[in-house]
């Protein structure tokens, strides 16, 4: 016997969460993907793959949890994708990937060791970004920036500040003195702590200062951010901005 009013039918929104996870599933979990999945639970890296908690053309981040509770991102990059045909620049001219294999799986895993690379050097040069743990093949796991379920807000989510521009512009500084430049940055890859301290994100198109289009890349960064924080009557002229970042 269905329930009441039903008619023994499930609920639209149910069908439409199940369609959902069904698309998330094959979009990501191809076979090499589940393999390299539960080499991490194997390796006793992760205990569980818990839910998405953000959905792009090239990748899903994933809340996981660690054998010791602690809560964890996973970002898988989507092998099926056609997206980083379009992406080349970002590879081409990284002196860290010239001898990488042109077809769809290795410039997709190339993506991926780029990111946790980065998110390396973001650690040595004390730049506010996830904590890099691991890389298994497509699957990047770093400490997991947020509360106890959900990441913390974009941006874009939130009202900005003085003191959060100068955060931005502080670790673009210090980005570039260790020779690597974002080339992504905008008010949608960076997260808002609680207690207002930011954080960069998504770093699988970083480049290095060798790369041709660095510096084209950092001043559009500073551009990007400078433009969003303007909306909010909090600003600094671009070329003293981009002299800050550049100073020594």
């Amino acid at each position: 016997m269905g329930t009441p009013g039903t008619s023994g039918k499930r609920p639209d929104k149910y069908i439409h969460q199940l369609k959902e996870r069904a698309k998330v599933e094959s979009d990501v979990f191809d076979r090499r993907t589940l393999l390299h999945v539960s080499k991490l639970i194997k390796k006793r890296i992760l205990a569980n793959l818990d839910y998405p908690v953000s959905t792009g053309k090239e990748s899903i981040v994933f809340k996981a949890t660690a054998p010791s509770g602690a809560a964890l991102a996973v970002k898988i990059y989507k092998i099926t994708t056609s997206i980083f045909s379009r992406k080349g620049d970002y590879i081409k001219g990284d002196p860290r990937f010239e001898k990488i294999k042109w077809n769809e799986k290795d410039v997709v895993y190339a993506f991926a060791k780029k990111e946790f690379k980065n998110l390396e050097l973001c650690e040595q040069a004390g730049v506010r970004a996830p904590t890099p743990i691991i890389l298994e093949g497509n699957a990047v796991v770093m400490g997991f920036l947020g509360g106890e379920k959900l990441p913390y807000p974009k941006l874009i989510q939130t009202i900005c500040e003085e003191r959060q521009l100068n955060m931005v512009l502080e670790d673009v500084k210090k980005l570039y003195a260790a020779g690597l430049v974002h080339a992504d940055l905008s008010e949608y890859n960076i997260l808002v702590a609680n207690d207002g301290t930011t954080y960069m994100i998504d770093w699988g198109q970083g480049v290095p200062l060798a790369h041709p289009k660095a510096l084209e890349f950092l001043e559009r960064d500073v551009r990007n951010v400078l433009s969003y924080f303007k909306k909010f009557g909090v600003g600094m002229d671009f070329e003293e901005a981009l002299a800050y970042v550049k100073s020594k």
